[in-house]
């Protein structure tokens, strides 16, 4: 597991802020179980926030692009991708980081990447915020997003 060393953070107030949570729809329990992890945090931290679905994670990227359009300060992304047997898993995970970051930086927002990459289902199991998960994996994306948006506010004065 990549949960050790996680920093440890005081609460959050994200009150103004306007966070678009984007997922794809594979894999229908583990997504549930980031989102609901991600929500959690936002309705804690007083973040204005809604959520839309895309099909899958190759989709998240555009999606991102068009809240940024319509006004959000941040984005969470959550998805899953599996390895199967081709080198598909290899091209939808590098396109999908690659445009998550692309749309990150030309809108000069944040994007919280809660896209899990996976070798199978168990690992999604155990990082998405479920009862008996060992990680919050949504919870993790968006206090990254909140917390970048914040920054960032600051530093633009």
């Amino acid at each position: 597991m990549s949960g050790a060393g996680a920093p440890q953070h005081e609460k959050i107030d994200g009150r103004g802020l306007d966070v678009v949570v984007i997922a794809g729809t594979w894999h229908e329990t583990i997504s549930n179980g980031l989102i609901a992890g991600a929500q959690r945090i936002l309705d804690d931290a007083g973040a204005t926030h809604r959520l839309v679905r895309v099909p899958g994670s190759f989709e998240l990227a555009v999606a991102a692009q068009a809240a940024f359009a319509g006004g959000a300060d941040a984005v969470v992304a959550l998805g899953v991708i599996i390895r199967g047997g081709t080198p598909h898993f290899e091209y939808v995970s590098a396109a999908t980081t690659d445009g998550l970051s692309r749309v990150s930086l030309d809108a000069g927002k944040p994007v919280g990447f809660g896209v899990l990459t996976l070798d199978d289902e168990k690992q999604g199991l155990d990082r998405a915020g479920l009862e008996g998960s060992k990680e919050d994996k949504g919870a993790e994306a968006a206090d990254a997003a909140l917390r970048t948006a914040l920054v960032i506010r600051k530093l633009r004065g």
